[in-house]
């Protein structure tokens, strides 16, 4: 006779004022089973899992635990039935120690009613051996690194001897060896009577985590298959619900294009040294390198949110001084930060606001009054334009996805009709369906005229995306590469070359890049 399933989700359905984020949902989760959940941003995946564990109500639905039937009502509730969910944004207190914030609230006691550090502090070494995870009690988690951070998200939901462990966007801020150590964690946890469902952008970890593969788009269930026997395109294919485009890059630039942007020198106290680069009219040039290397603080620097030391900027041959963020728009320069919550929306807001923003006092508004009517017409067509998933352009844009959250912010400099436009992190946190879009918008920009300068840490997207790659380590430019030329190899190479070394090793790994990568590189060197 066949186990019952682990978990079993039947017609499930719930709404939002103005919105139905799920509509008929279905999942089930096989004892011993890694359970993918996947769709673009948007589509419920994190709904359904706030359901499940008791953040939301349901309208209606049913739910099975081992073939009983269960209601929840709490996350406690839930927590004690053996579901525990991680959620993309950490639940910890900084300030407080590892064993602390494992059981926060479940703190052993002395007699008295007095808390017991050393009883607390060796039931946590007790459940971290058994996990096999490198912490310690004592430490403060405020200190720990981001993938150690995640390790206490998970030991606290294992604390509750959980049997579905649901994991939202666990990899998000870890890089390829802590996701590596994370995977074997799960692997270990794994046993006949538990389950993990794990919700994921990185298509390419799916294939060495999951054993199946649930889709769903918009709020509604569309499939499970075996990963053994997909492909991630196939899976992608389902997620958006239409053909993905090549991985095709821009058409190259001629180089007799004009030069729209001259960087010479350009310095920044303490960490910019000597940057000189130029962009053209139509470029899509790429800035690659390592946390720190210097990226951002060159885009905040050419914005005039960082405070030049030396240095000069020349737009269409022309110096030009920028002192602040509102200088560069009134040069056509707008910059979209990779933190857009922060600096990029006005989240309590609603979309129509957060579009028009930029462009308010020059493009809608006449003797001191706001011209509604117009302002609402464009920010609806471009909300369109860009199949921005929202009810009205008067929705709040913190009730909106991250992918969509990301289009608002794109929108508003269309708006502005910049000449330039600086992305920084353009696809971080949004799925696979909405970086299509954003790629085929970049392309789209660039075919129009339009000059953009995008920054990623996503290297197979800058070797997909740019015309050009500027290679930056330690605050300087080591190279400039054409889509030609640069491979991960040369572009890994430059981005951790020291200014002091020297470029032999490099031709002689031939690796190194002809005439202008080889000039830049001894440029940066010898300064």
């Amino acid at each position: 006779m066949d186990r019952p399933l682990l978990l079993k989700i039947e017609g499930v359905s719930k709404s939002f004022p103005g919105v139905k984020a799920l509509s008929d949902m279905h999942l089930e989760l096989r004892p011993g089973e890694v359970l993918a959940l996947v769709g673009e941003n948007g589509a419920g995946k994190s709904t359904l899992m706030k359901v499940l564990s008791g953040i939301y109500s349901v309208d209606e639905g049913a739910f099975s635990l081992n073939g009983e039937p269960f209601e929840v009502t709490s996350p406690r509730q839930a927590q004690e039935l053996g579901i525990s969910i991680i959620h993309q944004e950490f639940n910890l207190m900084p300030d407080l120690t590892v064993a602390q914030n494992i059981f926060i609230g479940r703190e052993p006691r002395r007699a008295g009613g007095f808390l017991s550090d050393r009883e607390l502090n060796v039931k946590a070494r007790t459940l971290i051996d058994r996990l096999q995870l490198p912490l310690d009690p004592k430490q403060i988690v405020g200190s720990l690194t981001v993938a150690k951070q995640q390790m206490v998200e998970i030991a606290k939901a294992l604390s509750y001897e959980a049997k579905v462990l649901i994991m939202d966007e666990p990899t998000a801020a870890l890089n390829d060896a802590e996701v590596a150590t994370l995977h074997d964690l799960i692997r270990r946890f794994i046993k006949p009577d538990t389950g993990v469902i794990y919700i994921s952008h990185r298509m390419g970890e799916l294939k060495s985590i999951s054993d199946r593969v649930t889709v769903i788009r918009d709020g509604q269930y569309v499939d499970t298959l075996d990963t053994a026997a997909t492909s991630m395109k196939e899976v992608i294919s389902l997620m958006v619900g239409r053909r993905l485009a090549s991985d095709l890059g821009p058409e190259g630039v001629r180089d007799d294009r004009e030069v729209l942007l001259a960087v010479e020198g350009l310095s920044t106290k303490p960490l910019l040294k000597d940057v000189s680069f130029e962009l053209k009219v139509g470029e899509i040039l790429g800035f690659a390198g390592l946390m720190g290397a210097g990226r951002t603080e060159v885009a905040r620097a050419i914005v005039g949110a960082d405070k030049i030391s030396a240095g000069t900027i020349t737009l269409r041959g022309v110096p030009i001084v920028i002192n602040d963020p509102s200088d560069a728009a009134r040069h056509r320069i707008g910059y979209l930060s990779e933190d857009r919550k922060r600096f990029g929306l006005l989240l309590n807001q609603d979309v129509n606001a957060n579009i028009i923003l930029s462009s308010l006092r020059e493009l809608f508004s006449r003797f001191g009054f706001v011209r509604d009517k117009q302002a609402r017409a464009r920010s609806r067509e471009l909300v369109g334009s860009l199949r921005i998933k929202t009810p009205s352009v008067a929705q709040i844009a913190k009730n909106l996805s991250g992918g969509n959250q990301q289009k608002v912010v794109v929108a508003k400099w269309l708006v502005k009709d910049c000449d330039i436009l600086i992305f920084d992190e353009p696809t971080r946190g949004i799925d696979v369906g909405a970086k299509e879009e954003i790629y085929g918008l970049l392309n789209d920009l660039a075919s129009h005229g339009k000059s953009i300068i995008m920054i990623s840490s996503e290297l197979p997207e800058v070797l997909r995306m740019s015309h050009r790659i500027a290679v930056m380590s330690e605050g300087r430019l080591t190279a400039v590469l054409t889509a030609d030329e640069a491979t991960q190899e040369s572009v890994m190479h430059y981005a951790t070359l020291r200014p002091e070394q020297s470029i032999a090793d490099a031709i002689e790994l031939g690796i190194a890049g002809p005439h202008e990568s080889v000039q830049t590189t001894r440029k940066a060197r010898e300064k």
